[in-house]
């Protein structure tokens, strides 16, 4: 090739010859691939469960499986405490929170999983009735008499008699307002404010449990009655520090170790507000969930699934519901114990912990979370240990076998909470934009437009047209997508022409083969 021809020839645009020239495009934050729930790690009536329940009902076992472990917590809470080592002692009082799109089918899976409970609550109330009704007319009898002894003292008419009637009359009385008369029995409490949660530990001899389909309990504690985030019940309910009670017509009572579970199943943007309720992160109160985010099998399920058998039913409910009675009148919690291997095996678990906390650290961008990890693991121990042996658990210490499933469990929820709280505090066009950018690859488009995209994406995620701005300018900003020059426009008229966009080539890389 001559001279001349070599240099025009560069100095041709690359572009005339190539098309547009792409630099590498910049990723979005990295998406982990998260595990699926561990099954394998429960006792095999419970494990058998969860898989059957998210089987028939075509849904991830992470929101049975967390559902399972917030049951056994219903079960077990406030009645048992697992002695780490030395003074290092765990309740096995859980928070748990599942994130799944709505349509996952989250109200079937709750009353297939917390029916048992709820049956043994209505067996509790019925048990206790001749103790309440006898409590009840104790307590009306008392009034009575006490009312009655103050009318005779106010007619007494020597001041002498006065003074003694008056004695005896305040005796009684002081003996009727002592008096109280059992609540009813609860196990399950659905969304309540702080002030009702506060009141229900009160009656419920210190524990209770939220189990809810719906996220509507952060809405509650981020102020939506009061005006104020007043999450305080909710910290001490779960660390088993000490509550007051305040209620109205009645003197303060104090919750000595309140225990509170929650089992929750939310929405996935519920994550978000969850994230800027004031103060939940810094006074801990997002720390202290075990979060999942499973990936939604809605477009892909099995319309004909294996159904729950009788036999995994039957056991589910026998084997829970045994736990739970037995469990019921306990006032001391018990002290599950760790057999010299467990302890081994939980020590191995802290040492990886603590080694991962510093600065660089894999769970540093999580510290506050992390730092309660080891805390949670020996409360699913415990848990476990429980639903392993349901008859006799509370005799017998915790085996090197349950803490390791344990162990394998905090791994699970470890994954999945780095991930939450990366989602936490990432600018909200980053979902958006994982979304469009997985359209686009999903349909191999070379090109769009901006209409053609909004009928091609679902309407519950983008609403509006308006609503793609935000992902688009995330993907034209990291080199994705790039939008071209709007022609020029004819001075006819009439509506302009949807913007249309260009793709980054390795959205459509060639078919191999083709």
């Amino acid at each position: 090739m001559s001279t001349d021809l070599w240099e025009g020839f560069n100095a041709l645009d690359p572009e005339s010859i190539t098309g547009p020239v792409w630099d590498e495009p910049v990723p979005l934050n990295h998406r982990r691939t998260l595990p699926g729930f561990p099954v394998h790690a429960l006792p095999p009536w419970l494990g058998d469960m969860v898989a059957a329940v998210a089987e028939e009902t075509q849904t991830p076992a992470d929101l049975a499986g967390c559902l399972a472990l917030g049951v056994l917590a219903t079960a077990a809470g406030g009645r048992a405490t697992v002695c780490v080592r030395g003074h290092w002692r765990e309740p096995v009082n859980l928070y748990t929170a599942v994130a799944l799109p709505p349509g996952n089918r989250k109200s079937a899976v709750f009353a297939l999983m917390t029916s048992p409970l709820l049956a043994v609550e209505k067996t509790l109330v019925e048990l206790s009735g001749p103790r309440r009704a006898e409590a009840e007319t104790t307590a009306r009898l008392a009034k009575a008499a006490a009312d009655k002894a103050a009318q005779k003292a106010a007619a007494a008419a020597e001041p002498a008699q006065r003074d003694q009637l008056t004695s005896e009359a305040v005796y009684l009385a002081q003996q009727a307002d002592e008096m109280t008369v059992p609540a009813k029995p609860q196990l399950v409490a659905d969304d309540v404010t702080p002030e009702s949660l506060a009141t229900l530990l009160a009656e419920q001899g210190g524990r209770i449990s939220v189990m809810s389909a719906e996220g509507e309990i952060f809405d509650i504690i981020a102020g939506r009655y009061s005006g104020a985030p007043n999450m305080g019940v909710f910290l001490k309910g779960h660390a088993g520090d000490m509550a007051r009670v305040n209620r109205q017509g009645r003197e303060a009572q104090h919750v000595e170790n309140p225990a509170v579970t929650m089992a929750l199943a939310i929405q996935p943007e519920v994550l978000d507000s969850i994230g800027r309720v004031k103060g939940a992160d810094g006074r801990g109160l997002l720390a202290r969930f075990l979060y999942a985010k499973p990936v939604s099998l809605v477009g892909r399920r099995n319309l004909t699934p294996d159904l729950i058998s009788e036999d995994t039913a039957a056991a589910y409910t026998r084997q829970l519901s045994g736990l739970t009675l037995a469990l019921a009148d306990w006032t001391d919690p018990a002290v599950l114990t760790l057999t010299p291997e467990a302890d081994a095996v939980m020590l191995a678990y802290q040492r990886v912990t603590e080694s991962r906390l510093g600065k660089g650290g894999s769970l540093a961008p999580v510290v506050k979370w992390a730092s309660k990890r080891d805390g949670a693991v020996a409360r699913i121990a415990g848990l476990l240990h429980l639903a392993t042996h349901p008859d006799n658990g509370w005799t017998l210490p915790i085996e090197a076998v349950t803490m390791a499933a344990a162990t394998e469990l905090g791994d699970y929820f470890t994954a999945h909470a780095l991930e939450v709280f990366d989602d936490m505090g990432s600018d909200p066009a980053q979902e958006t934009a994982h979304q469009v950018l997985t359209h686009l690859r999903e349909q191999r488009l070379s090109g769009f437009t901006k209409r053609e995209l909004f009928r091609g994406l679902s309407r519950g995620d983008f609403p509006a047209m308006s609503d793609l701005d935000p992902a688009l300018s995330l993907l034209e900003d990291h080199g994705w997508v790039r939008q071209q020059a709007a022609p020029p426009r004819t001075g006819r008229g009439g509506r302009p022409p949807s913007p249309r966009f260009d793709t980054h080539p390795s959205i459509t890389p060639p078919i191999v083969g083709a």
